[in-house]
C-alpha cells in the first residue's frame, strides 16, 4: 500500500492511519469498495484490481471523475488562471511582501473580498474546478456546506502553495493508473459481489464533526449501516469499519454491543480535545478502532 495524501482536508481523513490500517487488510483484494470515500485516502493508496470509491457529497466525487479524465499539468495551469483572473494572492510566485505581510500573519485579510466572490461565484454555478479553487482559499482547506447547501468555510491565511500543488498532481497522476470508478449514492444502495472487500469510514456518532450537523448522520443511519454490515458478513463479504467507541463522554452504545460480534482492533491514535486548559487531555480524548468480520 503506498501513502499519498489526498489534495483534500477532509474531515476524519485517513492519512495518518494508513500504515496501521493496511496491514489489516486482506492479503489479496480483488474488488476494494470505499463506501465513505471522502478525501478518498484510502481508495487511492489501496492494492486492488478494481476500486470503487463512493460518496454521498456529489461535489466531491464530480471534483474525482473530473480529475481522473484530466492532466495535471492541465488542471493546475487552470487553477492558478482563476487565482489571477480573482485576483488573489500567489505566494509561491511572488512571496508575502507583494501582499504586505508575512507568513505568519497570512494572506487571509488580503484575500477576503476576493475570495468571498469566489466562493459565491461557485455557489451559484457549480463546477468541479471552481470548487477545488474555492477550496485552496478555505479555512484551513475544510469542506463545509450549510443548510441549504452552500459552501460556507471562510477565508484561509493560505494559498495555492508548493505542497498543496505538488498534492494534486501526486493524486491526479494516480488516479491516472488506477482502475477506479467513483459513484455517489446512499450507502444501502450499493450492491458488492462476494469478491468485494468494502471498506467502511463513516461519519462517527460519538463525535461532534462538521458532517453531523443538519441531521446529517444520526442513530437511525448507525443502525441501518450496521445492518448493512451484516448483511455483508451473511454474504460472506469482508468488511473493515473505522470508527470510535466514545468521544468527550459520548458513548455510542449502538456500535459497542454490535461489535461483539466480529473482532475490533485498537489503534495507535488518538484525537485530543482542541481545549488546551484541559488538565486531563489523556481523559479527554478519542482512540481510533478498526472492526473486522475476518
Amino acid at each position: 500500500m503506498r501513502n499519498l495524501k489526498s489534495p483534500l482536508n477532509y474531515t476524519g481523513g485517513k492519512h495518518k492511519l494508513l500504515k496501521q490500517i493496511a496491514p489489516l487488510f486482506p492479503a489479496r483484494i480483488d474488488t476494494f469498495v470505499d463506501l465513505f470515500a471522502g478525501g478518498c485516502n484510502v481508495a487511492v493508496n489501496v492494492d486492488a484490481k478494481r476500486i470503487i470509491a463512493n460518496d454521498i457529497n456529489t461535489d466531491i466525487i464530480e471534483l474525482y471523475k473530473f480529475l481522473k479524465r484530466s492532466a495535471s499539468g492541465d488542471i493546475i495551469a487552470q487553477i492558478e488562471e482563476i487565482i489571477d483572473s480573482y485576483k488573489l494572492s500567489n505566494t509561491t510566485k511572488y512571496g508575502y511582501d507583494k501582499y504586505k505581510t508575512n507568513s505568519s500573519k497570512g494572506v487571509g485579510a488580503y484575500n477576503k473580498k476576493a475570495y468571498e466572490k469566489l466562493r459565491s461565484d461557485y455557489n451559484k454555478k457549480p463546477t468541479p474546478l471552481m470548487f477545488y479553487a474555492t477550496l485552496v482559499f478555505a479555512f484551513n482547506n475544510q469542506i463545509r456546506f450549510n443548510s441549504k447547501g452552500e459552501f460556507n468555510t471562510p477565508v484561509n491565511k493560505r494559498d495555492f502553495n508548493k505542497n498543496m500543488k505538488k498534492n494534486l498532481e501526486l493524486f491526479i497522476d494516480r488516479l491516472n493508473t488506477l482502475n477506479i470508478s467513483f459513484s455517489s449514492r446512499d450507502f444501502k444502495e450499493i450492491v458488492v459481489s462476494k469478491d468485494s472487500f468494502v471498506y467502511i469510514d463513516p461519519p462517527y456518532l460519538a463525535t461532534l464533526a462538521a458532517y453531523n450537523e443538519n441531521g446529517g448522520w444520526n442513530e437511525e443511519k448507525e443502525q441501518e449501516l450496521l445492518d448493512y454490515m451484516d448483511t455483508l458478513d451473511a454474504k460472506g463479504v469482508k468488511f473493515a469499519l473505522s470508527n470510535v467507541f466514545e468521544n468527550k463522554g459520548n458513548k455510542n452504545n449502538l456500535l459497542l454491543e454490535w461489535s461483539k460480534k466480529y473482532k475490533v482492533h485498537n489503534l495507535d491514535y488518538t484525537y485530543h480535545n482542541c481545549n488546551y486548559q484541559a488538565k486531563n487531555k489523556e481523559a479527554d480524548s478519542t482512540k481510533e478502532i478498526l472492526v473486522t468480520n475476518y
